[in-house]
């Protein structure tokens, strides 16, 4: 197991990097452009979903049996990011009528093909930890 974290923690630096890069090969202009998102990301993150998430935790574990509260906030903890970061696109802002190529694609039918994924392989580990009677610990 700590391999694969480590494997995880060095993909997640490598990814990082590349964005950074990436935005400082783009220029200033860029780079001040995309602030207000980089910063407006962390606030909302630590002010709204970090809490929504603890508190929706809190609430699952007083509800859901043993077996299911690991899978429930592996769940939590994984859609509430990616709805987070697909909130733009969602509400199609940006989108102008002037050019119709902006925000073309069925991102409210991608985002639900994810989250149903998401909650079904939550489902599948729920299930897999009730068959082995208890909680699954990682």
């Amino acid at each position: 197991m700590p391999a694969t974290r480590a494997a995880l923690g060095l993909a997640g630096l490598a990814a990082a990097a590349y964005g950074g890069l990436s935005l400082v090969r783009l220029g200033a202009d860029n780079f001040v452009a995309a602030l207000p998102w980089l910063v407006g990301g962390v606030l909302v993150h630590d002010a709204l979903l970090a809490p929504a998430v603890v508190l929706a935790g809190v609430v699952a574990a007083a509800r859901l049996p043993d077996w299911a509260r690991g899978a429930a906030a592996g769940a939590l903890v994984v859609l509430g990011p990616l709805t987070l970061a697909a909130l733009p696109a969602l509400g199609r802002f940006g989108a102008r009528p002037d050019n119709p190529t902006l925000l073309d694609r069925p991102y409210a039918a991608g985002w639900a093909t994810v989250a149903a994924l998401v909650l079904a392989v939550a489902g599948a580990a729920a299930l897999t930890a009730r068959r082995r009677g208890g909680a699954h610990r990682g």
